[in-house]
């Protein structure tokens, strides 16, 4: 049987910085998951953004 209760790790979601500023329609959102006992602060990650062609920070969200 799984455990039952709160898990370490949670989905989040990531989006781009750069985009948001840029003013083109559509997002750059990528899922993850992380451990909130490592990491309880907000992810900052380099991704790469499809609509931009580069690769740009994306930022948790939520």
């Amino acid at each position: 049987m799984a455990k039952k209760g709160k898990g370490n790790r949670i989905q989040v979601i990531l989006e781009c910085t750069e985009h948001k500023e840029s003013g083109q329609a559509g997002t750059s959102r990528y899922i993850t998951t992380k451990n909130r006992k490592n990491t309880p602060e907000r992810m900052e990650i380099k991704k790469y953004n499809p609509i931009l062609k580069k690769v740009t920070v994306h930022k948790e969200i939520k």
